[in-house]
């Protein structure tokens, strides 16, 4: 990123801020106009920030071949750091966070990570205890099966065993499917989507329940699966997912939000959708091949 779009990230902040630069030898008479407070008071002390990371949301937060994260969120949340450090006035070192779905959101409220860049969907619920950047992506939960099973979409997971992670928003989705609709199925709720992918792909599930473009992800990560595995059915949930980071942090929402609009004017987020979602994946032969679609655009 050239340093003017870094400085056009973080520039909406800088104004409404006016932040200086300020040593610890500052004196009383330049003390500089507002202080920084919350996150990004904490960051420019320390000189770190943490970032969360998932291992296999495939393709917005996963470890690559060198096994360091990699993944659209990771890269938009690396953008996200550069406007954090202009707006510090520091460089900063970035500390990774491995978490799960179970675990993400702890991770943000105790401090232990300061954004979460992985594939966190924005609901009001979840909202009432994080905060959450605009949208970067729209997905839907769908069903992975095995091919020639039979299974076409959930009017077929009646007495079938249906594979879901934890803590996830697709797992909600299964229990009130199955109760509203009265589709009988035993849930089986794993820790990570891959073991989840692991257990249909296995036959130890007949159907993996998640977001659409994970499970693309993961079929194509993984040799052959495309073979014998396939997506299917309509879409039974609405997923729009944002940057996750603290609530009650006024400073760091406003630069979030400024710094992510200003990345949607710049092309930059169209740029990265490009060669995370059209192109072929690090490391690998296949990709995804999803055009944006309308409602991200």
């Amino acid at each position: 990123m050239t340093a003017l779009r870094q400085l056009l990230c973080a520039a909406p902040l800088l104004a409404a801020l006016a932040v200086q630069a300020q040593d610890a030898d500052s004196t009383p008479s330049n003390p500089g106009p507002q202080a920084l407070t919350g996150t990004l008071a904490q960051v420019r002390a320390s000189g770190h920030i943490a970032l969360a990371y998932r291992d296999s949301s495939v393709p917005f937060s996963y470890l690559g071949a060198q096994g360091q994260p990699i993944g659209y969120s990771v890269e938009l949340c690396k953008t996200l750091v550069r406007a954090v450090e202009v707006a510090v006035q520091r460089p900063l070192t970035i500390r990774w966070v491995s978490v799960t779905s179970a675990t993400r959101m702890q991770a943000i409220v105790s401090g232990q990570a300061d954004l979460e860049c992985g594939s966190t969907t924005s609901n009001l619920e979840r909202q009432k205890t994080v905060a959450f950047s605009p949208t970067i992506f729209v997905a839907g939960t769908r069903l992975l099966v095995r091919k020639g099973e039979g299974i076409r979409d959930w009017r077929d997971l009646a007495h079938k065993k249906v594979a879901v992670t934890a803590g996830t928003t697709n797992e909600q989705v299964m229990r009130n499917l199955s109760q509203r609709l009265k589709v009988p199925m035993t849930l089986l709720v794993a820790p990570d989507h891959a073991q989840a992918f692991a257990e249909v792909d296995s036959g130890a599930a007949d159907a993996f329940a998640t977001d659409d473009v994970l499970l693309y992800g993961l079929v194509a990560q993984t040799p052959g699966a495309a073979k014998r595995l396939a997506v299917v059915g309509e879409l039974l949930s609405y997923e729009p997912y944002a940057v996750m980071f603290r609530k009650a942090d006024p400073q760091l929402a406003k630069l979030v939000t400024d710094s992510m609009r200003a990345l949607a004017r710049d092309g930059e987020i169209d740029r990265q959708y490009r060669r995370w979602f059209l192109q072929k994946l690090p490391g690998s032969q296949q990709r995804l091949g999803l055009p944006m679609s309308a409602q991200l655009e």
